[in-house]
């Protein structure tokens, strides 16, 4: 019988201590990212994926934490592993199907009192009638659907913005 073995993305990565931090969790499936159906949801792979999010929070100056499992209990120990550390300044979440069935990860997600933002690379309000509910949205602090990528990215400017203030624009 083989054993399970997490993934590279499913282990936490080491951050610096003391210094603010975003979680990125995706759920069941992403790690299938660049061959999953790629003209929903594009060629890049989930480590092109944290690779670019880490870039941009190394240029707010956020620590990141990635993770992802297609296993909504590691999701939940994951989360709960956090709950408490002051560093942590908001969350990224795309549950994957997740979002449409977990009663046990939003409860979670309100237990670890971290503010988060659902994100999803599809518009999931154009797609199957069972991907329009969503178990986060309504104690999610956003939702960004439909923007592909970029709505990571996003994420973490909004998050960026919390931590470090607006951005600074040049004196004329």
């Amino acid at each position: 019988m083989a054993s399970e073995q997490p993934s590279a993305s499913a282990r936490p990565s080491p951050r610096p201590p003391g210094r603010a931090t975003l979680l990125l969790i995706n759920g069941p499936n992403l790690n299938l990212l660049g061959t999953r159906e790629p003209a929903k949801y594009g060629t890049g792979t989930l480590a092109q994926l944290e690779a670019l999010i880490q870039q941009r929070c190394t240029s707010h100056n956020l620590a990141l934490v990635s993770f992802q499992s297609n296993h909504e209990g590691a999701i939940l120990d994951f989360l709960h592993t956090y709950n408490g550390n002051p560093n942590i300044k908001g969350l990224i979440i795309n549950a994957g199907a997740y979002t449409h069935t977990s009663v046990s990860i939003r409860d979670a997600l309100l237990g670890i009192n971290i503010p988060f933002i659902e994100v999803h690379i599809t518009n999931v309000h154009k797609r199957e009638k069972f991907r329009q509910h969503s178990y986060l949205s309504d104690v999610a602090e956003a939702v960004i659907c439909g923007l592909g990528i970029h709505g990571y990215l996003a994420a973490v400017d909004y998050f960026a913005a919390k931590v470090n203030g607006p951005p600074q624009t040049a004196a004329t």
